[in-house]
């Protein structure tokens, strides 16, 4: 036979092998809509709104009633889907960054697996994650990427961004306010018990509603996209929010409303034999972010790595009463913009436990954009006049060091059984299990922000693993907090003494949330507002002693933000600043801004506030200065 022609029949073989393969491997979409919590459809909570489209999806697929984000805000949450790692473990978990951190050679993103194996993946077109991509993660990520732009055959793997539910579509003038054109009813909407009832929540939570509606329908008109390209019966579809939100309080907070999101997957007719689930079932098995990408590559026939934290939740052999035995998730909240805190949580069936770090800050403490939304701001206000129910004025108090919620009966998470000694089991129980899982991660926000950015971004698994000791050392120290003050006293006496700054650094953290009890560690905290050589120790000193009103703090943090070279220690000492300003204090919170030598955008959002430039004009600052 002739050479030409053996060429060209291996070269038709070829061809017809790999579209053999990609006809013998399912495609798959994922929707996801920005900012929404489970409570906003009607399908997963009754105060919710009719979704015609994501309920027919369910009809011919799974729903699972409790997926969760690990965090609850965009770059975090999304860091944590496209890695398969939880964020806190790889330093990923401030959002917005502000240096990338790197993962260790040989990880990758899980599409870069896909495509590794001859999957066309595209992007449309949101990314915003914390770590340095995989090179090859995306054939293409762009408003334009598309599976119809794949070679013919291709299977593929898509991600969609659907932008109307953000946040940003709450930030309506008052003139909207004024002559406002919703479609929902706002006398039909239920309030979370933490919200005010006024005429102006209603409005934001009917336009919310609208919103949804909205994402609902951009869903229908993808299912028909594939529907028109002959795809459907060979996709699985994933409808699911990127992590909770978005009316105050939920976005940025560890709460259910900002973590627990709407999960519908389709599967389509072809591959129902991968998939032991049954067209139309519900499920109230734990499906949380890490195990998405793990369930994809379970679906596609592909190893999951060994070094990723999720589980696939999906695949032929996973059963649907393997997946219902599931019941745990873990979240996690800390920078959220310029706003610092360090909570963590765990679910357990229908038991919540929330572990707050950093509990003198308030949850309402100012975060330039949240505070953008009329809502937001008349929340505020209603405090301010003292206006506001005890469950609605928790939000602008400090918090309590830990929480402890039964799901059961109280799904807005407003009665607190960390204080009932009859719940103290429970208690035990869930804040041993927390303790264990943020130090097994290692969690990496037991060192400051700035630590983590000189030394530890460009290797944080490393980091993390050389350091777990040190770590495990930190979070007892922080739990110090929890203890009866006659055994808190003499583990605080010891740290503060300690060579290891971070020891200090958390000793004074501690005493914080302890206050007047910790009095005997006055003395050694006003010396080391005076003498310590870490910045960021003095501050925590500072911090204690202001508090308790024993001695101002803001000369101190002055004297902090005057001599840092590093804008990160900054923002965290500005932070220390706007508690004082804004709380119940009556120190001198003025500060000449100009002094300022180390700067970022987050620094400048902060110095913006209190200059009292509104965020048009701090945008400008920002540009300005970056000219």
């Amino acid at each position: 036979m002739p050479r030409l022609l053996l060429c060209t029949l291996w070269f038709l073989l070829s061809v017809a092998s790999q579209t053999l393969i990609a006809d013998e491997r399912p495609n798959f979409v994922w929707i996801m809509s920005e900012d929404n919590s489970k409570h906003y459809l009607k399908m997963f909570d009754e105060s919710g709104t009719p979704t015609p489209n994501i309920e027919k999806m369910a009809v011919d697929g799974v729903t699972f009633e409790r997926a969760f984000s690990n965090a609850p805000v965009c770059s975090v949450a999304r860091t944590t889907l496209i890695t398969m790692a939880y964020a806190p473990r790889m330093g990923a978990q401030f959002h917005r960054r502000i240096k990338m951190a790197k993962m260790p050679d040989g990880w990758k993103m899980f599409p870069a697996l896909l495509r590794e194996d001859g999957y066309y993946t595209t992007n449309q077109s949101k990314k915003d994650y914390n770590v340095v991509e995989t090179q090859g993660t995306w054939n293409e990520s762009s408003k334009k990427a598309h599976w119809r732009n794949r070679p013919e055959g291709s299977s593929f793997f898509h991600v969609q961004t659907l932008t109307n539910s953000h946040e940003g579509s709450l930030h309506f003038p008052q003139s909207w306010v004024d002559a406002p054109n919703n479609q929902t009813d706002p006398n039909s909407v239920s309030l979370a018990p933490y919200h005010p009832d006024t005429p102006l929540f209603r409005l934001t939570y009917a336009r919310y509603h609208d919103r949804i509606q909205t994402i609902d329908n951009q869903v229908g008109k993808i299912i028909d996209q594939l529907q028109q390209d002959g795809l459907l019966e060979n996709t699985f579809v994933f409808y699911f929010g990127d992590h909770g939100g978005v009316l105050p309080g939920s976005k940025g907070y560890v709460r259910e409303s900002g973590l627990h999101v709407p999960l519908v997957i389709r599967i389509p007719e072809k591959w129902r034999s991968n998939s032991t689930f049954d067209r139309g079932d519900r499920t109230q098995g734990f499906v949380e972010f890490v195990d998405f990408g793990p369930t994809v590559l379970s679906l596609a026939g592909l190893d999951v790595p060994d070094h990723v934290d999720g589980t696939p939740f999906m695949g032929s052999n996973i059963s649907s009463e393997e997946v219902l035995r599931r019941d745990e998730t873990f979240g996690y909240a800390d920078r959220m913009d310029e706003k610092y805190d360090l909570c963590r949580s765990l679910r357990r069936g229908n038991w919540k436990y929330i572990r707050n770090y950093r509990a003198i800050y308030p949850d309402g403490l100012q975060n330039n954009y949240r505070y953008i939304n009329l809502a937001w701001q008349q929340w505020r206000e209603l405090g301010d006049q003292a206006k506001l129910t005890e469950q609605q004025n928790a939000f602008f108090l400090p918090k309590p060091a830990e929480q402890l919620f039964d799901l059961s009966v109280d799904p807005h998470e407003v009665n607190n059984l960390a204080v009932k000694p009859e719940y103290q089991e429970k208690l035990l129980e869930m804040r041993e299990a927390l303790t264990k899982r943020v130090k097994s991660l290692p969690d990496l926000s037991f060192f400051p922000e700035s630590e983590l950015v000189a030394e530890a971004l460009d290797g944080p698994i490393d980091f993390g693993e050389t350091n777990a000791a040190k770590i495990a050392k930190y979070v007892d120290l922080a739990n110090v907090a929890l203890l009866q003050t006659d055994q808190a006293l003499p583990l605080l006496k010891a740290a503060v003494q300690s060579n290891d700054p971070m020891e200090r650094y958390w000793a004074y953290s501690t005493a914080s949330i302890l206050g007047s009890e910790a009095a005997p560690l006055f003395e050694t905290a006003k010396m080391a507002t005076q003498s310590d050589d870490h910045l960021l120790v003095k501050l925590r000193a500072a911090e204690f002693l202001g508090v308790t009103n024993r001695q101002d703090p803001i000369p101190t943090v002055r004297e902090i933000v005057e001599q840092s070279s590093s804008p990160v220690v900054n923002l965290i000492a500005l932070q220390s600043l706007v508690l004082f300003r804004d709380g119940p204090y009556e120190y001198d919170c003025s500060l000449d801004t100009s002094t300022i030598r180390a700067l970022d955008d987050q620094v400048l959002r902060r110095i913006g506030y209190l200059d009292g430039l509104t965020n048009a004009q701090i945008r400008q600052r920002i540009k300005a200065i970056k000219r």
